[in-house]
């Protein structure tokens, strides 16, 4: 796609700016920025639409949102005094005002000028979209030059949609519909509008020799704005497992960056327009930040459920929430509300049986508040079989096998979790099942060096603070183990021996180990 305008060309697939022979410098964002106000010059776009496109909703100052539209202004020879093709309107935003033709295909043929553009084609009715994320992947362009190639950048994708489509919380579009674009020169936002989806995926493969290279990128087409973009490098050595392992990093990153995406959009929303998934998505941001937020959570989700009682989703997270009570020491572990979590996690495994998320979370919940590892494993279990790819189930098959004292698989799964979600806001939680796994296996070393980088990301992290303190004292660094005893009780006053066996008596089916546990931080000084 090209959009053409006075003496300029804006190509979009290959994100640059030229006059005439010559290339325009433009950064990132203010190529973007550019590209932004070219595609919505029909209308003024406001602050908040501009910064949600270009900077994905981040803040950004003032003058910074101005120093970029200036420099937009300059790389297509607009002074800000005589605003010729962008214009602010005050108290509104900007407008792109300047003559555009659009060029729909790659030879360069078919322009149509905004005023004067006809067509004897019909265009394809906008579809609604879903109330739930939606994402349709495009057939990757083949770039090696070679027709028969076009199997591998096919099977890719077939893949990753076949793959995706196992997250129930996601809509996506067949195959069937979205390989009717291949070959094709499109706009997402053209995709998004005729197949009703919020998100496109789109990429490329390029084959030399015995190697490959694949590009991806997720585009937000009601924006237009990139959501993900990345690239994977592999040997053809073994066709099939390059296929594979592209999938399973394709779909576990792009899993994580849908849901920020989504959240983001629903924190924007007025409180007045939410629905039951949108609550969801607000509740999920803000389980762990604090005990108050957590409660706040909890009353979001409990709306979610008023306004749509078979929705499994909201079940589950609520019963996560109160696990993380439990976890971060909100409350006692013996705190009797801590039965609701229970209880709704019941709920989320009948409603949600088809649900991997919603699985997952209810099986962590029996565990970590029931001490019920056979219908908690059952559960995370089905989760992995319904979606093989999802970061937060190996995660969390990794966490409740560690406290099992299965060592060895806890920590493969742990790994998988990571390799399919490196940026993940919740690795911490992976990174303290590599301290059980280890601590269980008797490495209290191990144990220790984990719990320094759990403690780098989250320095107050209640069991990253006891299983510090208590292998500091099995280790005989005692004054060590004390001043670590002395941060826990800043983070958790109530702590003691009494409440920790309360606490873990339930998670680790090793007695030996519970009693190690406990032991280590008798003699780092934490009072019985």
């Amino acid at each position: 796609m090209q959009f053409v305008f006075e003496d300029y060309v804006l190509d979009l697939d290959r994100r640059e700016l030229t006059r005439g022979s010559k290339a325009i410098a433009t950064g990132p964002q203010v190529f973007d920025l550019l590209v932004y106000l070219v595609q919505n010059r029909a209308h003024v776009v406001s602050k908040d639409d501009v910064l949600d496109a270009v900077w994905g909703g981040r803040i950004v100052s003032e003058s910074t949102l101005t120093s970029h539209v200036n420099a937009v202004r300059k790389a297509v020879g607009d002074s800000g005094g005589e605003q010729r093709l962008i214009r602010t309107i005050a108290r509104k935003g900007f407008r792109f005002v300047g003559d555009v033709s659009e060029v729909q295909s790659s030879d360069g043929s078919s322009h149509a000028n905004d005023e004067s553009a006809g067509s004897n084609e019909t265009p394809a009715p906008e579809l609604a979209l879903p109330d739930k994320p939606s994402i349709a992947a495009l057939a990757f362009h083949n770039l090696s030059g070679d027709p028969e190639q076009d199997y591998f950048a096919d099977g890719i994708v077939e893949d990753i949609i076949t793959a995706l489509s196992r997250a129930h919380w996601l809509f996506v579009i067949a195959r069937n519909s979205s390989f009717t674009y291949k070959g094709k020169a499109v706009d997402v936002k053209t995709v998004g509008r005729e197949l009703g989806v919020r998100y496109v995926l789109e990429g490329s493969v390029r084959k030399a020799s015995n190697h490959v290279r694949i590009t991806g990128q997720l585009v937000d087409a009601t924006t237009g704005a990139h959501v993900w973009a990345d690239r994977f490098d592999g040997a053809l050595d073994d066709i099939f497992d390059l296929q594979d392992r592209v999938t399973a990093s394709v779909v576990g990153i792009i899993e994580p960056k849908l849901r920020h995406a989504e959240m983001e959009r629903a924190r924007r929303k007025s409180t007045e327009s939410l629905d039951a998934y949108d609550l969801y998505l607000r509740a999920l941001a803000q389980i762990t930040a604090s005990y108050e937020s957590n409660l706040e959570a909890l009353r979001l989700l409990r709306r979610a459920i008023e306004i749509d009682p078979r929705y499994a989703a909201p079940y589950g997270l609520a019963a996560w929430c109160y696990n993380h009570q439990k976890t971060r020491g909100w409350v006692s572990p013996s705190d009797p509300t801590l039965t609701e979590g229970i209880r709704l996690a019941k709920l989320a495994a009948s409603l949600g049986q088809d649900d991997s998320e919603t699985l997952w979370m209810a099986g962590h919940t029996f565990v970590q508040l029931n001490g019920d590892f056979l219908d908690g494993v059952a559960l995370i279990d089905r989760a992995l079989t319904l979606n093989p790819n999802s970061a937060n189930a190996w995660r969390t098959s990794g966490l409740v096998r560690a406290f099992l004292g299965d060592t060895e698989k806890a920590i493969a799964h742990l790994e998988r979790s990571a390799r399919l979600s490196p940026l993940d806001a919740f690795a911490f939680v992976g990174s303290i099942g590599f301290v059980v796994a280890h601590f269980m296996a008797s490495r209290y070393e191990e144990a220790s060096d984990r719990c320094d980088k759990v403690l780098q990301e989250q320095p107050e992290f209640p069991p990253a603070l006891r299983f510090k303190a208590a292998t500091c004292g099995l280790l005989g660094r005692l004054d060590e183990g004390r001043a670590w005893v002395e941060r826990l009780l800043t983070v958790n006053p109530d702590t003691a021996v009494s409440s920790m066996r309360l606490y873990y008596g339930i998670m680790m089916k090793k007695p030996e180990c519970l009693e190690a546990f406990l032991d280590g931080l008798r003699k780092s000084g934490l009072p019985e």
